[in-house]
């Protein structure tokens, strides 16, 4: 039975009653008044027990919510800590990249100063090679310019010289 519907009777039952003149007495009928006190005896144990059953009920409720809580706060952390650590591990590889660059762009730009000067050293060597042999190929016809051959020697002069140009050549026919 509902302890509060019993209440509103035991109300309806003291403002029903009779009263005393003078005072603020009233008389109420003793069996009604029992019964209704009976009924309550009966009717707060009961509600008693269920309130104590919703109470448990709430108090696992948010037990089980907090655990709920507990959880995805871990997870959240974790997840955190692994985009901490992912954050941690691609700043790490942009700065290894990073220096990497710096390094090859060092080595190349040394590979360009090493291959320049190597090539120059072996122009200039050539160059040197070129200009001796220029000097003695420019020596050799200053000197045939200077010299030219004589005329030749008597004892040679009816011995014909086989000459290079085809079209110059005499035939007997």
């Amino acid at each position: 039975m509902d302890i509060m519907r019993l209440v509103d009777d035991l109300e309806d039952l003291v403002n029903n009653g009779s009263r005393i003149p003078f005072t603020s007495n009233v008389i109420v009928n003793e069996d009604d008044l029992y019964e209704i006190i009976d009924q309550m005896r009966a009717s707060i144990p009961a509600e008693i027990k269920e309130a104590r059953r919703t109470e448990a009920e709430r108090q696992r409720i948010l037990a089980r919510a907090k655990e709920e809580a507990d959880r995805l706060v871990n997870m959240a952390k974790e997840k955190i800590m692994a985009a901490v650590d992912d954050h941690e591990i691609i700043e790490a590889a942009k700065s290894h990249a990073k220096e990497t660059i710096v390094q090859a762009e060092k080595e190349a730009w040394q590979l360009k100063v090493d291959s320049h000067t190597y090539v120059s050293d072996n122009l200039s060597e050539l160059e040197e090679t070129l200009l001796k042999l220029l000097t003695t190929v420019r020596n050799g016809l200053r000197h045939l310019q200077q010299n030219p051959p004589s005329a030749p020697p008597p004892s040679a002069q009816g011995i014909v010289i086989d000459d290079p140009d085809p079209e110059t050549e005499e035939t007997d026919e």
